[in-house]
């Protein structure tokens, strides 16, 4: 507390409740795109500088199994905003009503979709920024929404069926109810669509911001330098000119909303930045010029993919350990921030990814993890696909200290909730049932150093449709589902997951797939194949 603060605790007698309101935490949540567990130096990174998130580990808590809701993005994403595993969570899957919109909108002339997004989050369960709102939060979200679809035509027309749920029929005529303005968020800049998110230099992105600009919608924010040049689509070199680069107009976003907020309100940010994923395109400044010169002798062009959002490059491995920096960097400043503001030292700040590493755009992880690790990348279940960096620093969390609790995406709502002093059992494992499932378990006494009192998993739980995956860890026990096939390992000695041993285990492989068919429930639009079933279409 400040000096006003507490003065005014001490004329008041020392009110519990007024004192816990002034001393609520911020909370700043950090989730990149795509890094892959060993991407950072502190977990062992060799190739490429991380001093800030290096620097944040040394001062807080870096876990080395914590796990990613899904190995893709939006049901990842689903997993953390919903407090649920991919067995009960609606979105499970990158489902897209992009694809579906024949016209193109065109920035100059640059064709773009009239209806751009992602399948939307059910309105009938709350979301984390949400259940902050309602405690009084300020809330802000930077980067990706993935969380429903933009019509550009009827911005502010939303359609719902008989529960309240955005009525995904009338895509055609609608926007999603499902967007950041109806679903806690104060103020948000980023792409409503993560398929927008593949290129950096894109024709727009999308805006709320009701304070600063009025508005009562989502808008589109119009990148006039980027569209008097060619998109990355059209594969021609005039793309090169473009300069509005979506990971930097984001990041200053981001820092720009921390700048507003105030002493006596907490807040909760939402940083959903794009960095390292997909295209391998930036601008050619010292952070590249460094890897180009280190990689010289061993670098290798990426062609390009026309048609698409990958952009051709002559030095993809430069490409790649930039974006790392590059997202370094931001971090630092993102903690700058907070010390300049005078917020630093109330506040929780966790960066995470939101799955393994990807191989789109001409990236290449074996080269950079070539000790190899973990098995599988993005869109695996296997440990490369799911298990990913995850460092916390803030009030009560022990400095310089390496946590192995095992945790997934889906215990971020109640163990924010429960860091905050508002009631995160609501919101848990605990509280779950048939009409509002939570999957959860906090682990904010982990994050105190209360490492007594912490409750754990009997289980963690995942289903991947693509590549109909599934997978289910039990302690030691990882038991992979591929087409419905059970491969069972040891990961306290086979972590590489090379040694299937269901064979010798008949008891643990019965117990599992029990647990993986009592977790799973059907969906729609995101089928899987359970052990033992024939793969249904």
């Amino acid at each position: 507390m400040n000096k006003t603060q507490e003065l005014l605790f001490a004329i008041l007698g020392g009110i519990p409740s007024l004192a816990m309101a002034q001393q609520r935490p911020n909370i700043i949540f950090i989730m990149c795109d795509d890094m892959g567990y060993g991407d950072l130096g502190c977990y062992g990174q060799k190739l490429i500088t991380t001093p800030n998130l290096d620097k944040m580990a040394a001062q807080g808590m870096r876990f080395t199994q914590a796990y990613a809701g899904s190995p893709v993005s939006a049901p990842s994403r689903a997993c953390f905003m919903t407090g649920q595993h991919t067995g009960h969570v609606h979105v499970r899957g990158n489902r897209e009503y992009w694809q579906k919109s024949l016209r193109p909108n065109a920035f100059g002339t640059n064709p773009d979709y009239d209806v751009i997004g992602q399948e939307p989050y059910k309105n009938t369960h709350k979301i984390i920024p949400e259940l902050f709102k309602e405690a009084g939060y300020r809330t802000g979200m930077f980067g990706k929404w993935a969380a429903g679809y933009y019509n550009m035509n009827h911005p502010d027309t939303y359609k719902t069926d008989a529960e309240g749920n955005t009525d995904t029929q009338a895509w055609q005529t609608s926007s999603s109810a499902s967007l950041p303005n109806l679903r806690g968020i104060d103020c948000y800049y980023g792409p409503i669509c993560q398929f927008q998110a593949h290129t950096y230099y894109p024709n727009f992105l999308n805006r709320y911001d009701p304070e600063r600009y009025g508005d009562r919608h989502v808008v589109v924010d119009t990148l006039k330098q980027n569209i008097a040049h060619r998109d990355v689509s059209s594969g021609h070199p005039d793309y090169e000119n473009r300069a509005q680069y979506s990971a930097d107009l984001i990041h200053r976003y981001a820092l720009d909303w921390i700048d507003r907020q105030k002493e006596d309100e907490p807040f909760l940010g939402i940083f959903t930045y794009t960095l390292p994923h997909a295209e391998l395109w930036q601008p050619n400044d010292s952070i590249l010029q460094h890897y180009t010169d280190k990689f010289r002798a061993d670098d290798s062009p990426f062609d390009g993919a026309f048609g698409s959002w990958y952009y051709r490059n002559a030095n993809r491995h430069a490409q790649f350990a930039a974006m790392i920096t590059r997202l370094d960097k931001q971090v630092g400043e993102i903690m700058e921030k907070l010390r300049e503001k005078g917020f630093a030292d109330n506040t929780l700040v966790i960066f995470t990814s939101d799955n393994g590493p990807h191989t789109e755009g001409g990236a290449d992880p074996d080269w950079f993890n070539r000790d190899g690790k973990l098995r599988g990348v993005k869109r695996s279940t296997h440990e490369g696909g799911i298990r990913v960096p995850f460092i916390a620093v803030g009030p009560g969390v022990p400095a310089g200290t390496v946590n192995h609790h095992q945790l997934a995406f889906y215990d971020l709502m109640p163990t924010l909730l429960d860091y905050a002093g508002l009631d995160g059992d609501a919101y848990s494992r605990k509280a779950s049932t048939e009409e509002q499932r939570f999957d959860g378990i906090s682990f904010a006494n982990t994050l105190r150093g209360k490492h007594r009192r912490q409750k754990k998993h009997e289980f963690l739980y995942w289903e991947f449709h693509e590549t109909n995956m599934l997978a289910l860890r039990m302690g030691n026990w990882k038991m992979v589902v591929r087409d419905g096939k059970a491969s069972l390992y040891n990961l306290s000695t086979d972590l590489h997951e090379d040694n299937d041993v269901a064979a010798e285990n008949p008891k643990i492989v019965a117990r599992m797939k029990d647990i993986i068919r009592q977790e799973h429930v059907s969906s729609e639009f995101f089928k899987v194949t359970l052990p033992d079933e024939q793969e249904r279409k």
